[in-house]
């Protein structure tokens, strides 16, 4: 029985790693993987993880691949001696996280050239065969925040919106090939990529206004208790397993639903107003808080208002409808309340 042949690229750590030992450890062995590494030198973890999980012989082979190089994309491609790739996922990511003015034009090359020339490298190489075979699937790690626009990430979500534009145009044109594209959007999980920032975290903060600085340093404590709820990787790979198995597989796949009311306001209100108002809520909502109680001090009524973690979206007909996060539906100043507060 010919297995079924998966390249990974970015298996150093992470989901990669785990999606790779996932498969090869499979009790069906039915995958043969192709775990690649920028260096080689670093597969010490992923080795390790293959004879912790008792991975079979054969099941499981390292590759050299460094997206950023078509010479190097093309050697690995070479030594899968199948001849051929049926699955290949697109893995190897690079964040930037701090205020734009802070971040090197390098660290921002960085970013879009393994995000998202990287990924374009893979795909022409890979592609082709898949179409000629009239056979494959391509999964592609995407995130959340190529989904919605998240403050002090705007380089990163540059990059996981292309990611997006690129997999749903190629979604369109493939299925007449018989070729499937699906996207693994992930939140927040527990991996090393958040210690292997571009730039580190902030970058050169020295460059930004003292204003930003200060929204800044709100923003990561709020952050910081995000990651500390990531998930963890063995559980989203498994969303990968679901979505290479799928006769039909769907175009996205969510490891996670919660921040889904976000990404609903983008399309219930397609001219962003909406989605920037409750993002700026959400991700200054502590600093709103605090400025709010400052101001309302001594007015009754403003504390309570200030501390509340509810707006109005509009056309919101519940209460505290999607995670709460709702909007003003009337221009009339006396209809602006709250949701809970409309129902009376």
């Amino acid at each position: 029985m010919d297995r079924t042949v998966v390249l990974i690229t970015g298996c150093s750590s992470g989901i990669g790693l785990h999606l790779a030992i996932r498969l090869a450890s499979d009790q069906s062995q039915s995958f043969k993987v192709y775990a690649t590494l920028r260096d080689l030198k670093t597969q010490g973890p992923l080795l390790e993880a293959a004879r912790a999980r008792g991975c079979p012989p054969g099941s499981l082979e390292t590759l050299e691949l460094d997206v950023r190089d078509s010479e190097s994309v093309a050697a690995a491609q070479a030594c899968v001696t199948e001849g051929r790739v049926d699955v290949l996922v697109c893995n190897a990511g690079r964040g930037l996280f701090g205020p734009l003015e802070a971040h090197e034009l390098d660290a921002v090359g960085a970013v879009l050239d393994v995000n998202v020339v990287g990924t374009v490298r893979m795909l022409q190489a890979f592609l082709p065969d898949m179409k000629r075979r009239h056979s494959g699937r391509v999964l592609v790690t995407a995130s959340v925040g190529g989904l919605m626009g998240l403050p002090f990430h705007e380089v990163y979500c540059a990059s996981k919106f292309a990611l997006e534009g690129l997999c749903e145009s190629l979604a369109v044109l493939l299925p007449p090939f018989g070729v499937h594209v699906s996207l693994i959007e992930c939140g927040p999980v527990h991996t090393a990529f958040y210690e292997k920032l571009e730039g580190g975290p902030g970058g050169a903060l020295e460059r930004a206004d003292a204003q930003t600085r200060h929204l800044f340093a709100h923003y990561q404590r709020g952050y910081e208790q995000v990651l500390s709820e990531a998930q963890d990787p063995e559980e989203v790979t498994e969303l990968f397993l679901t979505a290479l198995r799928a006769p039909q597989p769907a175009l996205r796949y969510f490891s996670t639903d919660r921040f889904l009311a976000l990404v609903r306001t983008r399309t219930e209100d397609p001219s962003g107003s909406s989605y920037v108002a409750a993002m700026h809520h959400e991700a200054f909502a502590d600093l709103q808080a605090q400025e709010g109680a400052e101001a309302g001090a001594g007015v009754p009524g403003n504390q309570d208002r200030a501390s509340s973690s509810l707006i109005c979206l509009p056309g919101c007909e519940t209460p505290g409808v999607a995670y709460e996060l709702c909007w003003p539906t009337s221009d009339k100043p006396d209809q602006n309340k709250p949701c809970n507060e409309q129902k009376n």
